[in-house]
């Protein structure tokens, strides 16, 4: 899937000129001054790593030899280019075709109807929540204030 994505951006010229968020992956191979730039896989690595385990952009600087400000971007046009590659296929409402098949799959797999997907969530650290929301954003098992992400995946998608 990494390839797969990596490959996507890479290739992608639908759209001419290309959009600044496809652009930055499209980087020469060396600098103005001659030295190696990142590439593509670098900066997917770092925007995945941030994703994955709720890292800040300065976090990944010794271990990608990325700037903070660098990380950040990648970041920000990666989420971009998936938004525009992928959101036809995956960022929409079901259809009726769709929840059929699902909810058939699932009872078929399981044994029992009715299930749609499986939910998956996660409490992002809030760190720089304002004050006066702190308390709506605050649960006792976790001590600081979290936003809840929440995923909910098919068989298939």
């Amino acid at each position: 899937m990494f390839l797969h994505i990596v490959n996507d951006i890479y290739h992608f010229n639908a759209i001419q000129p290309l959009p600044k968020h496809f652009a930055f992956f499209h980087n020469a191979p060396i600098d103005v001054v001659g030295r190696p730039t990142l590439n593509i896989f670098q900066k997917r690595i770092s925007a995945v790593r941030q994703l994955a385990y709720a890292s800040t952009a300065d976090q990944l600087d010794e271990y990608l030899e990325m700037g903070s400000q660098t990380s950040a971007d990648s970041l920000k046009y990666f989420c971009k280019c998936l938004v525009q590659l992928y959101h036809s296929e995956f960022l929409r409402k079901p259809t009726k075709e769709d929840v059929n098949y699902v909810t058939a799959k699932h009872e078929a797999v399981h044994g029992f109807p009715g299930m749609l997907g499986s939910v998956d969530c996660m409490h992002w650290a809030c760190r720089n929540c304002p004050t006066t929301w702190q308390g709506q954003y605050t649960r006792g098992d976790k001590g600081h204030p979290t936003i809840m992400l929440e995923s909910v995946a098919s068989y298939d998608l």
